[in-house]
């Protein structure tokens, strides 16, 4: 594949400025393709593109900004389109890599197979999909699946906090979610709602995860939801609300010990990296796979408040990356 003309998208912090303006429901998806660039500057051949999941978005930039400081020669390019922004690209091949928050759903896996493109799937996180209000809120402290899905099924009645818990204030609900492009939306729709894609459209969604966090930030009376690193880099200006995976289960908190042991059901999910096997022959891409998987590529999945794979999964990926590499020779 052919380098691509593109910006760097390096050395941003998970919470830097969003792009203006507010997307309403799912339809009106922001699929955003940031980035700021770095000090290797503005012009010449990216050697390495990205994009897709925004939750995987400000791992993916600080393990490409960690692997350029080794690498000056390279531009490094890595966008927040969406999942399924991002899979929409990389099936023209504008991409060598795209990050998902999901799996590879089998319409895309059908559709690689037609434009004859084989890929690497890769395992590079956990995420805990965090549910989350405002500070001020003093009323939830945990919802039950249930409750989840009475908010935000298609259709939902549920459009005052009285209407969920008559003890609970008569105010209105705003809400803040993944739009459609986002694979945070297709897996807490399927696992929340029964199926992907199904849910209520009056609510502000984005895939910009930024747009999330200041919109219940700044309402009394808001709820939503987004990857874990957003909540813990924010969660000075927010409060997450436990899960009970049925109504007579114990409420489970979005932590690191609770994932780890396998308490927080089912929002805990991979994230996952899928790689056009042509771009395995370019010594650039496998090394900077290479290192995305090395202890010190792993380090910025902690520093970006993300989970770190098992160590047996993570040495199940570094080998079949390097049998894929070696395939590709």
């Amino acid at each position: 594949m052919a380098p691509w003309l593109l910006l760097v998208c390096l050395g941003g912090c998970l919470s830097k400025a969003a792009p203006e303006g507010r997307a309403e429901g799912q339809g009106a998806a922001n699929s955003g393709t940031g980035g700021v660039t770095s000090g290797a500057g503005t012009s010449g051949p990216t050697t390495i593109s990205m994009d897709g999941s925004s939750t995987v978005y400000p791992i993916s930039q600080a393990v490409a900004e960690a692997f350029k400081a080794s690498h000056p020669e390279l531009e490094i390019a890595v966008g927040y389109a969406g999942t399924s922004g991002g899979f929409k690209k990389f099936l023209v091949q504008e991409i060598d890599i795209c990050n998902a928050s999901r799996a590879i759903k089998p319409a895309e896996i059908e559709a690689c197979r037609e434009k004859g493109i084989d890929y690497l799937e890769l395992e590079v996180a956990i995420d805990a999909l965090t549910v989350v209000v405002n500070p001020a809120n003093d009323w939830v402290d945990c919802l039950s699946l249930a409750e989840l899905k009475r908010i935000w099924e298609p259709n939902s009645q549920v459009l005052r906090w009285s209407d969920l818990n008559p003890a609970w204030p008569n105010e209105k609900i705003s809400l803040y979610g993944a739009d459609a492009d986002s694979g945070t939306f297709d897996y807490f729709t399927e696992v929340v709602n029964g199926q992907a894609k199904a849910t209520r459209t009056d609510y502000t969604g984005s895939s910009n995860d930024n747009i999330l966090v200041q919109g219940v930030a700044d309402e009394k009376y808001a709820l939503g939801y987004f990857g874990f690193g957003y909540y813990v880099e924010n969660q000075h200006r927010l409060k997450s609300v436990a899960i009970k995976a049925s109504d007579d289960a114990a409420c489970v908190a979005p932590t690191v010990e609770n994932v780890d042991a396998g308490k927080y059901v089912p929002l805990a999910r991979p994230l996952y990296l899928y790689v056009n096997k042509a771009a395995l022959k370019r010594p650039e891409v496998a090394e900077f796979l290479r290192f995305y998987l090395s202890d010190a590529g792993q380090a910025a999945v902690v520093e970006r408040k993300f989970i770190r794979v098992p160590s047996q999964v993570l040495q199940e990926m570094r080998d079949r990356l390097e049998a894929a590499l070696a395939s590709a020779s």
